[in-house]
């Protein structure tokens, strides 16, 4: 049986995380980037779900004043149907609570109705729509 953890991300997340970002997005964030997110941007936090050690699920938020902005939130596709995404996503709220965030936002394309149904479920609610 596998060990699952919840984790913030560290360095030695990022070749892990990236390739979790490649499989999942057309226009993927680059391994740098997310470099920098750990190592240089203070407003960012990036929790981990990792399976026997091995970063499966990440979501990443941005703290500025009260708000909390995600970023992304994304679940190796081999590891889908398994809640790990909504495991990461509760982690990462509770994170922010926890630092005094007043509230959060996302941005989710209008086509992703399986990412949409888990931000409902979560408590997430619709306040625009960009062309």
């Amino acid at each position: 049986m596998s060990e699952i953890t919840l984790g913030l991300m560290t360095v030695s997340d990022v070749e892990a995380v990236h390739a979790i970002e490649v499989a999942c997005f057309k226009t993927p964030w680059s391994k740098e980037s997310f470099y920098r997110e750990v190592t240089e941007n203070a407003c960012a936090r990036y929790m981990v779900l990792r399976e026997d050690g091995v970063a499966m699920a990440y979501a990443g938020v941005w703290f500025v004043l009260d708000e909390g902005h995600i970023t992304n939130i994304a679940v190796h596709p081999d590891r889908r149907g398994r809640g790990y995404g909504e495991k990461v996503t509760r982690a990462l709220i509770q994170m922010a609570a926890d630092s005094g965030m007043s509230w959060m936002t996302l941005e989710v394309r209008r086509s992703n109705q399986v990412a949409q149904n888990l931000y409902h479920k979560l408590g997430f609610i619709d306040v625009g729509y960009r062309k």
